[in-house]
């Protein structure tokens, strides 16, 4: 991944137009169709789940010598935008995918790699991230979870929140405590099994949107680990996820694109059928502003996901500015599109019977995880640009 100086920072190449078209019409025709039902039952897309993965587009990012695609930075966000684009918590699959696994690339021993990272390439399980906790949120350094060296084992108890698809997933990367004494340096990093004795999950949230994507805690009691399942050397855990929200805040900024980008077909198509005082409401000039400021917005945005997504692919200097910057923009832009969708609407846009509402709701979350929008932007200033 890293080091691949080839990789030309804006050019879209036709492999991945032709694999936009192919997830589009995947989406279109095996998503799409629950999604409505899906946020409304609040339940696991299965149907995504299920074609995505017969079609290997459910962790495109994992490498070719460990099973997977070995799809670059920019395909894989090609594949969470359309996929998103009709519904975002099944964008959830190959976004999380990548979040849960990327800290066993990044610093994971080969037999790690060959034994998870295959794994998950075979859609033998999904790959969750457990960072945050009830008290560490955007301060993950204070979090309280511990990790006991035991032998040949390691013990973890504590307990996680606000964890993506914690349930679903067969494998979780957990950030523990194994030194408090050194704080952030004091974190390690490991691979926790679902099966493993002693994890457990707490009832799913209650969301305002992404209903389809389970949010729970994890429980950790006294569940002890093969030795070998630390991820790097111990005290690296910290450091490990930081570089890990480096790269896949670019996920979420694509997420954002397509929820966007949903938002601005629907909208384009319903004021160009809309009639009012004798003719289509995309005729008034009124409208034709709010629909040239919302593309304005999503191609800035999407200019700045994809010069993202080629620095993640190079391993760039300046990654975690350029990471948090398309995070932070795209998602608002999103928000910004979506309430814009909404009011073209009108009162339908308010109502389950149109999906606005529902992308409008989607949105939200994507200012919010993987680090508060606030806190992206202490992150870029922090690592802005020379």
């Amino acid at each position: 991944m890293a080091g691949r100086k080839d990789f030309d920072l804006f050019r879209v190449s036709e492999e991945h137009d032709m694999l936009r078209e192919s997830v589009r019409a995947l989406a279109e025709a095996k998503i799409a169709p629950f999604a409505a039902e899906v946020d409304e039952q609040s339940r696991f897309p299965q149907e995504a789940l299920d074609a995505l993965t017969a079609n290997d587009l459910h962790a495109v990012h994992v490498p070719e010598e460990y099973g997977g695609a070995g799809a670059d930075a920019l395909a894989t966000v090609i594949v969470i935008e359309e996929v998103a684009r009709v519904c975002a918590s099944s964008s959830l699959i190959p976004a999380v995918n990548k979040l849960g696994s990327m800290p066993v690339m990044l610093a994971g021993s080969e037999d790690l790699k060959r034994r998870y990272l295959g794994a998950v390439a075979r859609g033998d399980g999904m790959f969750s991230y457990c960072l945050s906790e009830p008290e560490a949120g955007s301060d993950a350094a204070a979090m309280k979870t511990r990790a006991v060296r035991d032998g040949d084992s390691w013990v973890l108890d504590g307990v996680k929140r606000w964890i993506t698809n914690a349930g679903v997933s067969e494998f979780y990367t957990v950030m523990a405590v194994t030194d408090p004494e050194k704080r952030s340096k004091g974190i390690s990093a490991f691979v926790v099994e679902k099966s493993d004795e002693g994890v457990s999950f707490g009832a799913p949230e209650k969301k305002l949107g992404i209903k389809g994507s389970p949010t729970r805690e994890v429980y950790l009691d006294n569940v002890r680990i093969p030795a070998d399942r630390i991820i790097g050397e111990e005290g690296t855990g910290f450091a490990t996820a930081m570089k890990t929200l480096d790269h896949t805040r670019v996920t979420i900024a694509a997420q954002a694109l397509g929820i966007a980008q949903g938002a601005l077909d629907y909208a384009k198509g319903y004021v160009r059928e809309r009639k009012q005082f004798g003719k289509p409401i995309a005729d008034f000039q009124g409208i034709q502003f709010m629909l040239a400021d919302m593309a304005m917005k999503l191609e800035a945005a999407r200019q700045l996901t994809y010069a993202a997504a080629a620095k993640s692919e190079r391993g760039d200097a300046d990654l975690t500015f350029h990471g948090a910057a398309a995070k932070c923009f795209a998602s608002d832009a999103a928000m910004e599109i979506t309430v814009d969708a909404v009011q073209l609407l009108g009162g339908y846009g308010y109502t389950r019977d149109y999906p606005l509402e529902r992308m409008m709701r989607d949105a939200k979350i994507t200012q919010i995880y993987e680090g508060t929008n606030q806190v992206q932007r202490i992150v870029m200033a922090r690592n802005l640009p020379k």
